[in-house]
């Protein structure tokens, strides 16, 4: 039962992103949701997957990022075995 709820949140809350119409929106919207502690981590976490992508070091990364080695790990497997979310944003944004 719980997971029902938990995917009708997740729905409810991908249909709310949906209707973000431009940056001021956005920003007002992931300020008013999210902590400043997770919009460091999740801004963080796409900095390391840029880097990932341009085949940088782990050490590197983890120094100009402040990423643990353990969150850039995640990031590496998101990136080679995840549902593409993060290549379909980097391609987005340019960061081949």
């Amino acid at each position: 039962m719980a997971k029902d709820i938990m995917d009708k949140q997740l729905e409810e809350l991908v249909n709310a992103i949906l209707k973000i119409e431009n940056f001021d929106e956005c920003k007002a919207f992931l300020t008013d949701i999210c902590t400043i502690k997770e919009l460091k981590d999740m801004a963080q976490r796409l900095q390391v997957a840029k880097m990932l992508r341009e085949n940088i070091v782990y050490q590197k990364i983890a120094t100009e990022t402040g990423a643990s080695t353990a969150t850039i790990s995640r990031v590496s497997r998101a990136l080679n075995y995840g549902s593409d979310g993060y290549t379909m944003i980097l391609d987005k944004l340019g960061d081949k």
